[in-house]
C-alpha cells in the first residue's frame, strides 16, 4: 500500500511539475509562432504568421464571444492560450486577461487614471498598446503612468507616474527589449523591467505620438521612433543619440506614424495640414563610416497616409490607407504610388501583410481582404466584424480573429 501510494504521489508530483514547466515556458519563454505580443505583432511589422488563405471565402464570419473590457483605441495582445487588452472603465485604466478560447476573465488589474480632456476628449479611453515580453506586460496610461504586471496573475510588479504627458495624451506603445521597457513620455526613457529604474532618458523637445521599433544596423541595436520635425536611431545599451534625419508633417500629426524598417533603410509617413508644411512618405538610408552613422534621403513621395494608418512593407510593395481614406500601393525602392482605390474606409485601416492575401480593418468596422498586387486593388472579401467603430488592429491568428471595437473584444471564426 505504501508503495502504491509512494508510486501515485510521484505521478502527481511528475504531473504538476510538467504543468509547472508548461506554465513557465508559455509566461518566460520565446513566442510562439501566432502570438501577437505587441503593437503591429512580434516585429512591429503587421506581418501575420500562420495564415492560410481561403479557396472560398465564407458569407460571413461566425462571433465565438464578446466580452466588454472598457473603452479606447489600444490593440489587443495574444501569448499562448490568452489575450490581453487595455481599456477604460469608469475612472480607472483596466488591464484585462482573458482566455483566448472562450472569452473567459482570468484576472484583471485596474489603476485610477486622470479623464482626457479638451479636444483631445473625443477619443476618452486609451490609446497605447500594451506589451508583452519575460512574463511581464507592461502598460502606458493616457496620463503618463507606467505600469508592469506579472502576466500570470495580474499583480504589479512596479508603476511608474512619469507625470507627464503630451497636448493630446498619450498614444506610443512600449517597448520590451533586453530587460528594459523602453516607453517615449517626456523623453525616451529605459526603464529596468525587473525594478522599474530608468536606466538612460533621451529627450528631444515634445513627446510624439507614434510608437518605437527595434533596429540592428551594422550590428547596433538601436530605437528608430519618430520625434517632433525628425525621425532618429537611438541605442538601446544606453540612450545615445546615433542619428537624426528632419521630416516635416502636420504639427503633432506628423509623430503619429510608426517607422517601417527593410536592413538599414527606414521608411516614415506623416500626413500634411494646413498649418504644418506637407506630409508625403520618405525613404533613409542609414549607413554606418567611421565609427558614426549617417541618414541619407533615398525618396521621397507626397503621398501621405491618413493620419491613424502607418502602412505596412511587403515584398518591395507599400500598403495603407491614404489621407483620402482609400487603400494605396507603393513600389518601396522609387516611392511611386502604383495604385489608388476609390472607396472610402472611414478614419482608420489597420493593414496586415497575412500571406497571400492582405487583410485590414477598416474604421467603418468592416474587416477586408485584399490581393497583394501592384496594379490594382482587387477585394476578395469583406466582412462587417464590430457593432462601433474602433482604431484598434485586430489580432489573425489561423482562422481566428480578434477585434476590438469601441469598448469590448470580440473573437469571430473563418469557418
Amino acid at each position: 500500500m505504501k508503495t502504491a501510494t509512494k508510486a501515485l504521489c510521484s505521478v502527481v508530483a511528475a504531473a504538476l511539475l510538467a504543468a509547472a514547466l508548461l506554465a513557465a515556458a508559455l509566461f518566460a519563454g520565446p513566442a510562439r509562432a501566432q502570438d501577437w505580443p505587441q503593437f503591429r505583432g512580434p516585429n512591429r511589422d503587421n506581418k501575420v504568421i500562420g495564415f492560410s488563405a481561403l479557396t472560398t471565402w465564407p458569407k460571413e464570419l461566425a462571433k465565438k464571444w464578446t466580452v466588454q473590457v472598457g473603452e479606447g483605441e489600444s490593440s489587443p495582445l495574444l501569448v499562448g492560450d490568452r489575450v490581453y487588452t487595455f481599456g477604460r472603465q469608469g475612472g480607472d485604466e483596466v488591464t484585462t486577461c482573458l482566455d483566448a478560447v472562450t472569452g473567459k476573465l482570468i484576472w484583471q488589474d485596474k489603476c485610477e487614471a486622470e479623464a482626457v480632456k479638451g479636444p483631445a476628449s473625443r477619443y476618452p479611453g486609451t490609446r497605447s498598446t500594451p506589451a508583452f515580453a519575460e512574463g511581464k506586460i507592461c502598460t502606458l496610461g493616457v496620463a503618463g503612468v507606467v505600469s508592469c504586471l506579472d502576466a500570470a496573475k495580474g499583480a504589479v510588479a512596479w508603476r511608474i507616474d512619469t507625470k507627464s504627458k503630451p497636448s493630446y495624451y498619450t498614444s506610443s506603445s512600449p517597448l520590451i527589449v533586453d530587460g528594459k521597457c523602453i516607453v517615449y513620455v517626456g523623453a525616451l526613457t529605459a526603464f529596468d523591467l525587473a525594478t522599474g529604474k530608468a536606466v538612460w532618458e533621451w529627450k528631444d523637445g515634445k513627446t510624439p505620438y507614434g510608437s518605437p521599433v527595434l533596429a540592428t544596423i551594422d550590428g547596433t541595436k538601436q530605437i528608430v521612433t519618430s520625434a517632433f520635425g525628425s525621425i532618429v536611431g537611438v541605442g538601446v545599451a544606453d540612450g545615445k543619440l546615433l542619428w537624426k534625419f528632419p521630416f516635416g508633417g502636420a504639427a503633432y500629426q506628423g509623430t503619429y506614424m510608426t517607422p517601417i524598417v527593410d536592413g538599414r533603410t527606414v521608411i516614415y509617413s506623416a500626413p500634411g495640414g494646413r498649418k504644418g508644411p506637407g506630409g508625403g512618405t520618405v525613404a533613409i538610408k542609414i549607413e554606418k563610416a567611421d565609427g558614426k552613422f549617417t541618414a541619407t534621403e533615398v525618396w521621397k513621395n507626397k503621398q501621405a497616409p491618413y493620419q491613424y494608418n502607418t502602412p505596412v512593407l511587403r515584398d518591395g510593395l507599400i500598403f495603407g490607407l491614404s489621407a483620402g481614406k482609400s487603400f494605396f500601393c507603393m513600389d518601396a525602392k522609387t516611392g511611386d504610388t502604383l495604385w489608388t482605390d476609390d472607396a472610402k474606409r472611414g478614419e482608420a485601416g489597420a493593414v496586415l501583410n497575412a500571406g497571400a492575401v492582405m487583410l485590414a480593418l477598416t474604421g467603418d468596422s468592416e474587416l477586408v481582404a485584399f490581393a497583394p498586387s501592384n496594379k490594382t486593388y482587387t477585394e476578395l472579401a469583406s466582412y462587417k466584424v464590430s457593432a462601433t467603430p474602433g482604431l484598434s488592429y485586430p489580432i489573425v491568428a489561423g482562422h481566428r480573429v480578434y477585434v476590438k471595437g469601441k469598448d469590448s473584444l470580440s473573437l469571430w471564426v473563418m469557418e
